[in-house]
C-alpha cells in the first residue's frame, strides 16, 4: 500500500489521460466488518464469533483486498466502548481470520493502543484510526515497530458530538491542513506507511461532504495513498430519501464510479460483491480489443 497518487505526464490525475478509461485504476477494496451491536449499517448482524468470522472470509471470498474489523461504533452518537469489551470483540476474530485465510491483509480499526497492539500480534498488518492520532498519537509508534500500514482519517471532536455543528471556512483547506500535521507527526513517530482518509460523514455537513467529494482529487497533493469510506453513509440517504442504510448499495457503488479518477487508492465498503464486478468490467473495457 504503498502507491501515492500522481500525475500523469499529461497533467491528468490517477493516470487518466484526457479521461479516456484505459487509464483508469479501480481501487482496492477493503470490506467492512463491523463485530459492534451499534453500527449504523449492520450492528447486532455480526456479533458472534461464528457469525463476524464467517462474515470476513466472506467477504475475502468476494473479493476484498482488506477486512476491517472494528469493535467500537464510530458512528454520530455513538458511545465509546471499554478497551476490554472492544479487546474480546476485534482480537479473536483477527486471529482467527488470520488461521482461516494466512495471506489476507486484516486491518484493525481503532482508536486504542492496547487494541491496536494485541490486533498486530494476532495477525493485523494495517491501523484504522479515524482520529488521526488526536486520541492515541502512540498508533504510530506501533505502525513503526510492526511497520503496518497506518490510515489517518480527519474527523473532530468525538462520535457523540461530532456532527453538533460542523463548521469549516473552507473544507477542503481545512481538511488538507489537518491531515498533513497528522501525517506530519506520524512521521516523527517514524510511522512510513501512511495512507489518508478525508472522513465523510465525520464532523461533515452534507454539503461538506460532497464539497469533499468534488474535489477529492486535490488531496493527492498529500502524497500519500488516499482512502475514500462513503459506503452507505447518512449523507447519501438525506440526498435520496433512502431511510434504511442497507438500502443504499446501489447509489454507493454509483458514487464510487463516478470518483473512480479522483485518486482514491482503497474504497472501504460494506457489500463487496458489486465492486469486485465493476472492476472486472473495467478490466474487460479496457483490455477489450487487443
Amino acid at each position: 500500500m504503498q502507491e501515492s497518487g500522481q500525475n500523469d505526464p499529461d497533467g491528468q490525475p490517477n493516470g487518466m489521460p484526457n479521461g479516456m478509461i484505459e487509464g483508469l485504476k479501480f481501487p482496492r477494496i477493503m470490506g467492512i466488518v463491523n463485530v459492534t451491536p451499534d453500527s449504523f449499517s449492520d450492528g447486532g448482524l455480526f456479533v458472534t464469533a461464528a457469525a463476524s468470522r464467517e462474515h470476513a472470509l466472506q467477504l475475502l471470498d468476494d473479493g476484498a483486498d482488506i477486512v476491517d474489523i472494528g469493535g467500537e461504533s464510530t458512528r454520530p452518537g455513538a458511545a465509546a466502548v471499554a478497551e476490554h469489551v472492544e479487546f474480546e470483540r476485534v482480537v479473536p476474530l483477527v486471529r482467527a481470520v488470520r488461521r482461516a485465510r494466512p495471506g489476507a491483509v486484516i486491518s484493525v480499526d481503532t482508536t486504542k493502543y492496547g487494541v491496536a497492539r494485541a490486533a498486530l500480534d494476532a495477525g493485523a498488518t494495517m491501523i484504522n484510526d479515524v482520529s488521526a492520532l488526536r486520541r492515541e498519537p502512540r498508533l504510530a509508534d506501533l505502525a513503526a515497530e510492526y511497520n503496518a500500514d497506518l490510515v489517518l482519517m480527519h474527523s473532530r471532536a468525538t462520535p457523540a458530538t461530532m456532527q453538533a455543528a460542523p463548521h469549516y471556512e473552507d473544507v477542503i483547506a481545512e481538511v488538507t491542513a489537518e491531515l498533513q500535521t497528522a501525517l506530519e507527526q506520524a512521521r516523527e513517530r517514524g510511522a512510513r506507511r501512511l495512507i489518508a482518509d478525508v472522513g465523510i460523514g465525520f464532523a461533515k455537513t452534507v454539503d461538506h461532504n460532497l464539497q469533499l467529494l468534488r474535489g477529492h482529487a486535490q488531496f493527492q497533493r498529500l502524497g500519500v495513498p488516499l482512502l475514500l469510506g462513503l459506503s452507505r453513509k447518512s449523507f447519501i440517504g438525506k440526498l435520496l430519501g433512502i431511510k434504511n442504510p442497507r438500502e443504499r448499495d446501489v447509489a454507493s457503488l454509483a458514487l464510487h464510479l463516478l470518483l473512480i479518477g479522483s485518486g482514491a487508492a482503497i474504497i472501504r465498503v460494506h457489500a463487496v460483491e458489486p465492486y469486485r464486478q465493476a472492476a472486472a468490467l473495467l478490466r474487460s473495457l479496457q483490455t477489450a480489443g487487443t
